[in-house]
């Protein structure tokens, strides 16, 4: 039996002889100058026909043990070293949302995590390869949370479709759950093969490098969305996540979690919902360090943003999630006395700032609507290291100062490096902890009040002053006198007609 000959080797044959039948022969007495156009057309189909009949001749003579043979058991078959991918229909998975498709999700998950491993990622997390667990644009629903089987890997994708809580789900449970459980811990403490011992985790995280991506979760305002517990390295990407009544992302323990390109609602809506005033939950709650929060819209939760960790980044955010009048906050810092976190380039719609406590705390390029505005609470009385610059403040005229002070548990005693200062405001009261002003007398003293501009009360830590006298040939004497009450006092030793220039900061 004559053996077939490899596509390459036909493919190969076929380039070579269409590249002899469309050399330019170089030279000025060349008899083939060029081509015409009826004639290389000509050519030019007679070599496809020629391409087609050689791949059709080619696919016809495979040996049959070339063909993957189907997998006995319905899941996914793995060809080489193509990527694992597991669609969850092929688990018996409804993709329309009406028969409870659970078990088929966590038996696509339960593969996955049966496949082999290509060593490991951090020490104890075993490296999955990349495997996928296909959602197939489907939507499914769900009854439990969508735990993995065991902790201690990383490196999965689950993607593309819809997760829906059922009316039974539990209602403190989260739609996609990586934490470890007691469940959990009982299958690695009965390990019987190589790949469950490489899955039972001596790691200090339960995962790594877990990728959510292109979802729609649907709580059912049953529960919350998304738990990541204590991983490593987690990504969710252009997520929807709405109904949920606890919480839409979860991040506890663990660090470097990125969400972005995302939207959460505990309510469908674009704004002016008539039941704005009873949103309730939070959309997204890091209780956790160094994590990033990039290109979010939160469009409605009681609170839009808790952190209560060291180190994060949100970047992009637009938060209308439930306005301050309503009694809702779009970022919450709750961390007092360690609060290092960076709000930037971010949008506070009708809501706005709250920090605990703040330092090193840094907002900048960011734009407050709506008499949207920054309050400093008074935990411990400690602000310091903050500095709230560059950013847009727009009101309806009513007076609402930019940053406000909440010292219902006592004031602010402990105050170094704060700067509110050079924010663009327009229809609100601006605060600072920066000022300028000048007055004109003829006499012994001059006084500027700064009560009205500056952030602290009583509390001038810098004065800069000049007095320019307007008249007469006598040079008095002049001294800085007052800072108590944020009211600065010059006086001379000569009545003489000046104008005085004042700098102070706090």
């Amino acid at each position: 039996m004559m053996e077939a000959v490899p596509v390459s080797m036909l493919m190969g044959l076929a380039m070579a002889m269409a590249s002899l039948l469309i050399i330019r022969v170089a030279g000025q007495n060349s008899p083939v100058d060029h081509f015409s156009g009826g004639h290389y057309s000509q050519q030019m189909r007679k070599m496809k026909a020629l391409k087609t009949s050689l791949l059709r001749r080619d696919s016809v003579s495979l040996p049959p043990s070339s063909a993957a043979a189907p997998s006995p058991s319905g899941s996914p078959s793995q060809v080489g070293s193509a990527p694992r991918l597991y669609p969850v229909t092929s688990y018996g998975a409804d993709p329309t949302g009406v028969a409870d498709s659970t078990e088929a999700i966590l038996g696509a998950l339960s593969d996955a995590f049966k496949g082999p491993s290509d060593g490991v990622l951090m020490e104890g997390i075993a490296n999955l390869g990349g495997a996928r667990i296909d959602l197939e644009g489907g939507s499914y629903l769900i009854s439990t949370p969508l735990k993995f089987p065991a902790t201690g890997a990383g490196n999965i994708m689950i993607h593309g479709g819809t997760l829906k809580a059922s009316d039974n789900f539990p209602a403190d449970g989260y739609l996609i759950d990586l934490s470890s459980s007691s469940s959990n811990q009982k299958k690695e403490n009965n390990l019987t093969t190589v790949d469950d011992q490489l899955i039972s985790s001596s790691s200090t995280y339960n995962y790594e490098f877990i990728t959510l991506r292109d979802l729609m979760l649907d709580s059912n305002y049953r529960g919350g969305g998304i738990a990541v517990i204590n991983s490593l390295r987690t990504t969710i990407d252009n997520c929807y996540i709405a109904h949920f009544n606890t919480t839409g992302i979860l991040i506890q323990g663990g660090h470097e979690t990125l969400v972005h390109s995302s939207f959460l609602g505990q309510h469908i809506t674009a704004g002016g919902d008539p039941g704005e005033r009873s949103f309730s939950g939070t959309a997204i709650n890091i209780v956790s360090n160094d994590n990033a929060i990039t290109d979010v819209v939160i469009f409605s939760a009681a609170v839009g943003v808790m952190v209560s960790g060291q180190a994060n980044t949100l970047s992009g955010v637009h938060c209308y999630n439930k306005a301050t009048g309503f009694g809702g906050t779009g970022i919450y810092l709750k961390l007092p006395s360690l609060t290092q976190t960076r709000i930037v380039n971010c949008y506070l719609d009708y809501t706005g700032i709250v920090a605990e406590d703040p330092v090193q705390l840094h907002i900048s390029s960011s734009f407050f609507l709506g008499d949207a505005y920054i309050v400093f609470k008074s935990i411990n009385g400690v602000a310091r290291g903050v500095s709230v610059v560059g950013n847009m403040f727009s009101g309806s005229g009513k007076g609402v100062e930019i940053v406000q002070l909440d010292q219902k548990n006592g004031p602010f005693k402990e105050i170094d490096q704060v700067v509110v200062d050079g924010n663009n405001v327009n229809g609100m009261k601006v605060r600072a902890t920066v000022g300028r002003d000048s007055t004109q007398g003829n006499g012994t003293s001059w006084s500027i009040d700064f009560n009205p501009i500056l952030l602290f009360p009583n509390h001038i830590r810098h004065v800069q002053y000049s007095l320019l006298t307007t008249g007469g040939a006598s040079f008095p004497l002049h001294a800085l006198r007052n800072v108590s009450g944020n009211r600065v006092v010059i006086e001379s030793n000569v009545a003489v007609p000046a104008s005085v220039f004042v700098t102070v900061d706090q």
